[in-house]
C-alpha cells in the first residue's frame, strides 16, 4: 500500500514520504526499492486521518533514503494524539541526536525461522554479509528461536481481514469514499460503489473477513488467530530477554515481475512471512538495503522492543554510515 511513497522515494522525487504499515507495506516496498522504511511501535504515530484497514495493525511511518533522515521525519510525526485512542502518551525523544551514540555491547538475534526455507540464497548471501558488518562494529551475534512465527501469515489472514471487513464497511457511497453515477435506488448505489470502488484483493479481504466474522466461525477462525497472536508476542519478548534486536531478510526474494504472482493470491501472502510478526506484536521495525541480486536490491530488516525506535535507528545509521 505504500509502495507509491517507496518509488518516489527511490526515483528521488521526494527525500522522504509518509507511509502505512499494516503486515509490511512501508518495509517490503523500502527493501524491493532499495531505500529505508521504517514502521514505528504501534499507538507512536497518530493514526488519525488515516482510512483504517486493520485498527489493531495499522501504523503510520516513513520511507527514506537513509536512517537518519528518518530519524528526523520521525521526531516531526511522533507524538500522542488526543484524536487517536491508541496514541501512545509518552514523551518523543530526540532521534537524531542518539544516532551517533557507539553501539557497545551490541547482541542482535538471527531469527531462526528466518532463515529455515523459503528464502533466495542470493538474498541470505547479501543478509549474512550485511550482518558481518555488525560484528566488526563488535557486535554479537546469536540465534534465535520464535517457535510460533511461522504463523504469523495465516494468524495475519485472519485478523486482518475481520477488522478490514468491519473497517471498509462505511464506504457505502453515502458517507464515505467513492460514490457509483446516476444510482437507480439505494441497493444500486450500495453495490455499484463498493463494486467498483474496491479491487479485487481489497474484496477478496472483505469476503474473507466477513466469513471469519460469522456466527459458526467467529470461534474457530478469529478466536484462535487472536490466541496465536499473543504466543508470536510473547516469542518476541523472550527473545528480547536475549538479546537487544532480532534481524533477518525483509523479504524473500527480489522483486519479482509485474503481475508474476497475481494470478495466486497465496504465493503473493506468503512474501509476508517476514514482516507479519512486528505488526502482530505491536513492535518497532527497520528496512535498510543491504546489497543486490542481479542488480535488484535486497533489504536487511531489524526489529526491536516496543518503543525503542531511538536505538533501532541508531544500529541502522551505524550500518549505513560503515557501507556504501
Amino acid at each position: 500500500s505504500s509502495g507509491g511513497s517507496a518509488a518516489a522515494v527511490a526515483a528521488r522525487i521526494a527525500p522522504a514520504a509518509t507511509a502505512t504499515d499494516t503486515g509490511g507495506s512501508i518495509r517490503q516496498p523500502a527493501a524491493l526499492c532499495g531505500v529505508t522504511g521504517f514502521k514505528p511501535t504501534y499507538g507512536r504515530v497518530s493514526r488519525y486521518g488515516m482510512v483504517a484497514f486493520a485498527s489493531s495493525l495499522d501504523q503510520g511511518g516513513v520511507i527514506s533514503i537513509s536512517a537518519e533522515d528518518a530519524a528526523l521525519v520521525l521526531g516531526a510525526m511522533a507524538g500522542f494524539d488526543p484524536a487517536d485512542s491508541t496514541s501512545v502518551d509518552r514523551p518523543v525523544p530526540d532521534y537524531a541526536a542518539t544516532l551517533a551514540q557507539p553501539l557497545k555491547g551490541l547482541r542482535i538475534g538471527l531469527l531462526k525461522e528466518f532463515f529455515e526455507k523459503g528464502l533466495d540464497p542470493e538474498n541470505e548471501r547479501c543478509i549474512r554479509a550485511a550482518l558481518a558488518v555488525y560484528e566488526k562494529q563488535g557486535a554479537v551475534l546469536r540465534e534465535v528461536s520464535l517457535p510460533n512465527l511461522p504463523s504469523s501469515v495465516p494468524v495475519y489472514y485472519v485478523v486482518a481481514p475481520a477488522e478490514c471487513s468491519s473497517n471498509l464497511a462505511r464506504f457505502d457511497g453515502v458517507r464515505f469514499g467513492y460514490r457509483c453515477s446516476e444510482p437507480r435506488d439505494l441497493m444500486d448505489l450500495y453495490k455499484r460503489s463498493r463494486g467498483e470502488g474496491f479491487g479485487a484483493e481489497v474484496k477478496r479481504r472483505i469476503l474473507t473477513g466477513t466469513y471469519v466474522l460469522s456466527a459458526g466461525y467467529f470461534d474457530a477462525y478469529y478466536l484462535q488467530a487472536q490466541k496465536a497472536r499473543k504466543l508470536i508476542s510473547d516469542d518476541f519478548a523472550s527473545a528480547f530477554r536475549d538479546v537487544d534486536f532480532v534481524a533477518g531478510p525483509t523479504t524473500p526474494s527480489p522483486a519479482f515481475g509485474i503481475g508474476q504472482k497475481t494470478s495466486d493470491p497465496i504465493e503473493m501472502y506468503l512474501n509476508d512471512i517476514y514482516t507479519i510478526g512486528a505488526n502482530l506484536a505491536g513492535l518497532p521495525a527497520i528496512s535498510i538495503p543491504c546489497g543486490f541480486v542481479r542488480d535488484l536490491p535486497v533489504g536487511l530488516q531489524l526489529v526491536a522492543p516496543p518503543l525503542a525506535e531511538g536505538p533501532l535507528l541508531k544500529v541502522a545509521h551505524h550500518f549505513q554510515r560503515a557501507t556504501d
